[in-house]
């Protein structure tokens, strides 16, 4: 009796030890939907079912294959997804922060930012898709526990470019925050600046309307051919710094603007001028996103342009993210030259709508990987052929680099993984997809053998992981990091890049 009554409890154990299973597992099922996917690390109590299909331990004490801390594995979650980002907004308000002796807020800190504000020379498109780049390298011997196993994946895509004769006509209104928290050097008399410049810029049959916001949102000029640069210029200069700040108005305004203006041929553009501090009106990004969603139905975009040591960075980001456009900021007058002469007058169309990236790694020779970056960006699997999910826009001779840290498995040969891009044409709002393979050789090459741009991703990437105190920030050093930035070369940005570390080791070091 005692025997059975034995065999029935540990009949009960076992259901009960199958039943826990089934509803752990299934509460870690990923359900498919549109929706972020956080790239979580894998743990496991070592001797358990769990335990062991995550990696953990034998019950023997045998060390099986796993996961780094804090990656995915490739075997459980091949496939790692996001929306693409064109935004910098991030590394340059870093990078005045520090510059100016005081640290960022770590929640400003965003790595793919930083690495996307530096040159990475990838190679164009024949036409008015992307280019793939996929390459990478071992990690520096000043990277604590990299092993031989450990990797960097550096994947660019790249839009060709365009000339200011060859692009569409473009309809542009400025929306300029003309509130009392721009009254300071480096606000509104760099965004003045900054406009005058980009008139004398665009081209006579472009477009211009000018819109000022404080309390209230006013009209100060219509949409005007630039072929009327003294109207322009003269509106541009009766801003005043005046009142609270009501954004909502301003943008508002702005889009009615855009809308009643709306040219069918041109490239349409909000462009918001402002340091995205607002006291007034709706001062909650969420209820804007969604009031410009529905005035940009994919044809009016938004451009962002921070300013000021006093800034909304996180505010400014989601208006871009979710108006079908990116955020740029700008500290001085140099910079302002750059974007306002360099950057806006090739880039105000647009090659690329909601285009997202996809690499699907090979759990043959990867064993575990981590997408650094991209932390409100990374989408489900299944919404990457879904053209009703939003994604990023980029416009042309636009890059957008997306780095992975990678464990490969010991020995590892051949097929590494699949990089696939996918986008919408600006006007037939036609599909299209394209991808290329990477081998693990690719990956082979030495730090010191790495092209340039590939360490200096490296750098840029790990300095925000400092900046952020992410847990893998105890991999790197600042100290070594600025080695590693004056070893790359000796261009501006790398040279700005340098400067950038020194101030930072002197604040965290």
């Amino acid at each position: 009796m005692a025997s059975r009554n034995s065999l029935q409890h540990l009949r009960v154990a076992v259901v009960l030890a199958l039943a826990a299973a089934v509803l752990t597992a299934c509460g870690a099922a990923d359900s498919g939907g549109e929706k972020a996917v956080p790239a979580t690390g894998y743990g496991g109590t070592p001797g358990t079912p769990e335990g062991l299909a995550r990696g953990a331990a034998t019950p023997t004490g045998e060390a099986a294959d796993r996961p780094a801390d804090g990656e995915v594995s490739a075997a459980e979650r091949p496939v790692s997804t996001f929306a693409v980002d064109v935004d910098t907004a991030s590394y340059g308000f870093a990078r005045r922060t520090l510059l100016s002796g005081r640290r960022p807020a770590a929640n400003t800190i965003r790595p793919e930012e930083f690495v996307n504000s530096f040159d990475q020379r990838y190679r164009e498109p024949d036409g008015n898709g992307f280019a793939i780049t996929a390459d990478g390298t071992r990690m520096p011997q000043t990277h604590r526990g990299a092993d031989d196993d450990t990797r960097l994946l550096r994947v660019g895509l790249q839009t060709r470019g365009e000339s200011g004769a060859s692009r569409p006509d473009a309809a542009l209104t400025f929306v300029v925050d003309v509130s009392g928290s721009m009254d300071e050097p480096g606000k509104l008399d760099l965004v003045q600046h900054g406009l005058n410049t980009l008139v004398d810029q665009l081209r006579p049959t472009d477009s211009v309307a000018l819109v000022a916001y404080s309390d209230r949102a006013e009209l100060l000029r219509p949409m005007t051919p630039v072929r009327d640069r003294d109207a322009l210029h003269d509106a541009i200069g009766r801003l005043r710094v005046a009142g609270s700040t009501n954004l909502e108005a301003g943008l508002l305004l702005g889009y009615d603007t855009a809308r009643k203006a709306f040219r069918p041929s041109a490239t349409n553009r909000v462009i918001l001028l402002s340091d995205g501090l607002p006291n007034v009106g709706t001062t909650d990004a969420a209820p804007l996103v969604r009031e410009i969603q529905e005035a940009a139905a994919k044809q009016i975009t938004l451009l962002g342009v921070g300013v000021g040591s006093d800034y909304g960075d996180r505010f400014m980001e989601q208006l871009a993210d979710k108006g079908d456009g990116y955020v740029v900021y700008v500290s001085e007058q140099t910079e302002a030259d750059r974007i306002f002469v360099q950057q806006l007058p090739a880039t105000v169309a647009l090659r690329a709508l909601d285009a997202k990236a996809q690499v699907e790694f090979d759990s043959k020779t990867v064993l575990s990987y981590r997408l650094i970056g991209y932390d409100d960006r990374v989408l489900s699997a299944s919404a990457f052929r879904n053209d009703r999910v939003d994604g990023g826009e980029v416009g042309p001779g636009h890059a957008v680099t997306a780095l992975y840290a990678l464990h490969l498995r010991p020995g590892a040969q051949g097929h590494l993984a699949e990089v696939r891009v996918r986008w919408l044409d600006p006007k037939t709002r036609e599909a299209s997809e394209l991808a290329q393979p990477v081998t693990v050789s690719a990956l082979d090459q030495t730090f010191d053998e790495a092209p340039a741009p590939v360490r200096v991703c490296y750098v840029a990437a790990y300095l925000a992981e400092v900046l952020r105190g992410s847990r893998y920030a105890g991999d790197v050093r600042l100290t070594d990091l600025r080695t590693l930035a004056r070893d790359a070369g000796e261009g501006t940005q790398i040279r700005e890049l340098s400067e950038v570390i020194s101030a930072a080791v002197s604040l965290y070091d």
